[in-house]
């Protein structure tokens, strides 16, 4: 099964959002749209298995590549930090005249959501936190572990980029999934050519030093931060997930004022991706409950 096997229907388009031209996988129609945003130097073939089933629920469904990756804008003249991710997430509602959007956010994409939540919170309707990232607990040890968990992802992440081959970019995907056999030959190659191309080359060593980095922990989502967002908000975590664990996404879900939490299981840190009809049936009810 080819990943555009399971993104049939789904259709690829252009958008200049603000000064950046934008990536998305589209599907469905009508106002009740979704964003779906993936993790750090990930694509939208990441989601190539979501937008077509969410869509058949009832969404308008636009999966894209942030600022910086894959075939989006990867300017080397900004910081990679939140407020630049959600300034580009606005923008792109903005150019397609989008008024208000559920995020759905895997690991870096879960910063960007909660952030663009806290800094728009009128363009934001739901929120789905995914193996995220990002979130600063008052508690020292669980932010030396957040840390700590920055760290290595831009490690990984770094080797898999620095001069990539083949072999290199199937490591790092095999580390993010609970079972490597996940990880397709099409997958690899799609994040081969990705990361091959002049401009992932250019300004990627920025993106992954920035983004998880120092440079972008001033962002961080404080305890503070989530109790004051009113947004009905699904923290979904994995039971394998390499990065953060579920403890933090547990009590993230209790500080918020609408939140919840559920787990999928035998996954790792791309249950959208891994468990795909879970992930779909999960999702899709959470955003078209009551719609």
């Amino acid at each position: 099964m080819s990943l555009w096997t399971d993104a049939l229907g789904a259709e690829v388009r252009f958008h200049q959002a603000g000064p950046w031209r934008t990536r998305a996988l589209e599907a469905g129609s009508g106002d009740n749209h979704v964003v779906l945003i993936g993790g750090i130097t990930g694509h939208v073939e990441g989601w190539a298995r979501n937008v077509v089933p969410l869509a058949e629920q009832g969404l308008h469904v636009h999966a894209i590549d942030a600022l910086g990756h894959g075939f989006t804008d990867k300017p080397t003249d900004v910081d990679y930090v939140a407020p630049t991710f959600a300034r580009h997430v606005v923008a792109f509602l903005d150019v397609l005249g989008i008024e208000k959007a559920h995020l759905v956010g895997q690991s870096l994409g879960g910063w960007i959501a909660l952030h663009t939540a806290k800094t728009y919170p009128d363009r934001v309707g739901r929120l789905v936190h995914v193996t995220g990232a990002g979130i600063l607990l008052d508690d020292d040890a669980r932010a030396q572990e957040a840390k700590d968990v920055g760290s290595a992802v831009a490690t990984v992440t770094q080797r898999a980029l620095e001069a990539p081959t083949r072999e290199n970019v199937r490591r790092r995907l095999e580390w993010l999934m609970y079972r490597p056999e996940t990880v397709t030959d099409e997958l690899v190659e799609t994040r081969y050519r990705i990361y091959s191309l002049p401009d992932s080359q250019r300004a990627m060593p920025k993106l992954v030093e920035q983004a998880p980095g120092d440079a972008n922990r001033p962002y961080m989502v404080t305890e503070a931060d989530l109790a004051a967002l009113p947004h009905e908000t699904l923290v979904l975590w994995s039971d394998h997930n390499p990065t953060t664990p579920a403890e933090v996404g547990k009590r993230a879900a209790e500080i918020l004022p609408n939140g919840s939490f559920d787990m999928i299981y035998d996954a790792g840190h791309w249950p959208m991706f891994e468990q795909p009809e879970a992930f779909n049936k999960i999702v899709g009810s959470f955003l078209t409950e009551d719609a």
